[in-house]
């Protein structure tokens, strides 16, 4: 089983979550999330790295039929036809990852460097999204957030060191992970979406998955 199937699944469900709204849907797979923001030497967001942690019952379900020599071990070659399928799924996707730069959508070039792993019973994705065009952070606000607009799949930070720099990240700018919008929060949305209309769009033109969405932002002082 590859995440494409998941992600047919998760397509199918575009009508109903948007016209009852996010809040309604349920997830199916659950990831555990760890990001980098990348800079090049110049000083300018360049990528960003993904690492994805699924949760066990997907993780069984992908790697069936992949232990090619019975060890009970899943190396490098056997997890490469799986990766590469995920790649080409997600690519349909955007990888699930939006950026901005003052809000602004930011385009991708292609993604190149992938792997996934299975180690201590958990089975993790890494991929590296880079931008097609570097971005000099000085000159505006730069967002990125990692979600399933339809909420098939859940993305949540790991608690610990969810998202690091790498890189020559400028000294007059700083990064922030928003935190998990609050239950209070998530009603106040609810009731909000609730007044609008089938055809109404969040004025940032983001989906309704980005009402939920926890972003991280790198802002620089002049």
């Amino acid at each position: 089983m590859i995440l494409k199937k998941w992600f047919a699944c998760s397509a199918g469900l575009t009508l109903l979550c948007a016209a009852a709204a996010p809040a309604l849907a349920h997830p199916h797979v659950w990831v555990e999330m760890r990001s980098d923001i990348v800079f090049d030497g110049q000083g300018r967001i360049a990528a960003m790295n993904l690492m994805w942690t699924f949760d066990d019952g997907y993780a069984q379900v992908a790697l069936d039929g992949l232990d090619a020599n019975g060890d009970g071990l899943y190396d490098p070659t056997e997890l490469e036809p799986l990766s590469r399928e995920n790649i080409e799924s997600l690519k349909d996707y955007d990888f699930f990852t939006v950026m901005r730069f003052n809000g602004e959508k930011q385009a991708f070039a292609p993604v190149t460097e992938y792997g996934q792993i299975y180690s201590n019973g958990k089975l993790q994705l890494h991929l590296q999204v880079p931008l097609k065009t570097p971005l000099d952070p000085a000159k505006g606000e730069f967002m990125a957030k990692v979600y399933d607009p339809e909420f098939f799949i859940a993305f949540d930070y790991a608690k610990d060191d969810p998202v690091a720099v790498l890189g020559a990240m400028p000294k007059s700018c700083a990064m922030e992970v928003k935190p998990v919008p609050t239950d209070a929060e998530i009603e106040q949305t609810r009731a909000m979406l609730a007044t609008k209309g089938r055809d109404w769009k969040p004025e940032t033109e983001e989906d309704f998955g980005a009402l939920f969405a926890q972003p991280v932002i790198i802002k620089c002082q002049a």
